[in-house]
């Protein structure tokens, strides 16, 4: 049985970690188990190859929009397979460069296979065991499956797999109404394809705010269809090879059916913990699967910590790098001395518009400090001289702070640019205070689209203000 200093299962975030590890000290030796490609979810079939996809798509919106501005310009050719094949050469490259790395490094010792755990602190790589005291799981997640009847005998794509496609479905349903489905449903149909989107939350973009959703929602729609609270039932193969959805409105149970070329399930993640049988090394996991860890992010096993997807918290690339930092300074400490802290985590959907949020929804911010102790700031794009100049209609920042001492609580905006224009109150959110008078005293440079931030914290008002003016101001 081989003997490691330390193992990692993964080769996404965990890397982080294991690279600092080495620098302090370079004797030591690891071994690092990947079942996939290398690189991780994120590279691999996650955030960074549907970003090279999704910025062709934003082009083609931009490109028609140019008529509103006197500009007369038309798309004359989408070229669909270059637009992949694009995708795939990057991503490609940096998945063997990473192979590369890992094969040849002298104090890694590379497994490109799947790994179980036999007993504590021994795992079994393809019929070889080794052994460590230190174990770090860094093993993500994989698309979840929904229990739909015949679906076992219907060709389907997840995430995974449609980022493999080279030939552009005419007609695409896409079945979940979250963040994945809103990008890939912005991508095909900005390629061509008639989309549809079949989700059964009542709520397009259900973890995001209703009016900040409902925007989001009747500008995608101007693209695709989109349907809310409805459950897919069934799925059937037809005998011309299309795929046919069969679902009904979860309220009135009216039944309807859609046909498509292809079939996009798009409803959320779930734990791959159970190849790994973590169970027989006195990991525990939750009812759900997912490994469970504490504060510290240590597994209920010694010396054997977790992180990223694979605790089923926060499924961000972002986290997970967070999340690696905390265990690699608990590493090297004498005691665990650093602790999670998730009070602001930022999350964009690269749509058309794009969405982003950090920290309380209105509904949290309400159940924890009341309703009388929050001041809500709202202010549309087209009222900044940025926003007028780019025909930004409908699109506002939300934002949410404590009445006594303007400490931030949340941000949600809607519109262009918005996973760039949160990172001012992300910032601020990590401040000892978290106080947004900072923002409030700085100079916004005019006229650019940060002021669109700076007046939504110059227009605090009570809730109750705020729901007057919402359907007349903003849009929802």
């Amino acid at each position: 049985m081989k003997e490691y200093d330390v193992i990692l299962i993964g080769s996404g975030s965990g890397m982080y970690v294991l690279e600092g590890l080495l620098r302090k000290n370079p004797d030591m030796k690891a071994a690092v188990i990947e079942k996939d490609e290398p690189g991780g979810i994120c590279l691999t079939r996650g955030c960074i190859p549907t970003k090279l996809l999704l910025y062709p798509a934003e082009l083609v919106r931009l490109i028609g929009e140019a008529n509103n501005f006197g500009i007369e310009a038309e798309i004359k050719k989408l070229d669909f397979e270059k637009v992949m094949k694009r995708m795939r050469n990057r991503i490609d490259s940096e998945i063997e460069q990473i192979r590369h790395g890992l094969s040849h490094h002298k104090n890694i010792d590379f497994y490109p296979i799947t790994a179980e755990f036999v007993e504590p602190y021994v795992l079994n790589v393809g019929g070889e065991r080794i052994s460590s005291k230190l174990i770090l799981l860094c093993t993500g997640s994989k698309p979840a499956i929904p229990k739909i009847r015949g679906i076992e005998k219907v060709k389907y794509h997840t995430s995974d797999t449609i980022l493999h496609i080279t030939k552009l479905p005419k007609r695409l349903a896409i079945i979940g109404g979250g963040y994945i489905a809103a990008e890939f449903g912005h991508f095909f149909s900005a390629m061509g394809s008639e989309v549809t989107i079949i989700g059964r939350n009542p709520q397009f973009l259900p973890d995001e705010e209703p009016e900040i959703a409902e925007v989001a929602r009747q500008t995608l729609s101007k693209h695709m269809k989109i349907f809310t609270n409805y459950e897919v039932i069934e799925l059937q193969q037809t005998i011309t090879g299309k795929k046919k959805i069969i679902a009904h409105e979860r309220t009135s149970k009216k039944p309807e059916a859609f046909e498509a070329d292809e079939v996009l399930i798009a409803t959320g993640r779930a734990s791959n913990a159970d190849i790994l049988h973590p169970e027989r090394a006195g990991i525990k996991t939750d009812e759900h699967g997912w490994i469970a860890v504490n504060e510290f992010l240590q597994t209920t096993a010694e010396g054997v910590w977790a992180f990223g997807d694979c605790i089923g918290g926060y499924q961000f690339k972002h986290v997970a790098n967070y999340e690696a930092m905390v265990v690699y300074y608990n590493l090297i400490s004498d005691i665990p001395r650093a602790k999670v802290d998730y009070h602001a985590v930022p999350r964009a959907i690269f749509t058309y518009p794009e969405v982003a949020s950090v920290g309380m929804g209105e509904k949290e911010a309400i159940e924890k400090h009341g309703k009388d102790n929050i001041l809500i700031g709202a202010y549309r794009y087209e009222d900044t001289a940025k926003g007028e100049a780019m025909g930004a209609k409908d699109y506002f920042v939300k934002v949410l702070v404590k009445k006594d001492n303007l400490e931030i609580l949340g941000a949600h905006i809607v519109g262009p640019e918005a996973s760039i224009l949160i990172q001012e109150i992300v910032n601020l959110m990590y401040t000892e205070d978290r106080s947004a008078v900072p923002l409030l005293q700085s100079m916004h440079i005019h006229p650019a689209l940060s002021e669109v931030v700076e007046r939504a914290f110059n227009s605090l008002m009570p809730l109750d203000h705020y729901h007057h003016i919402l359907d007349h101001h903003f849009g929802a």
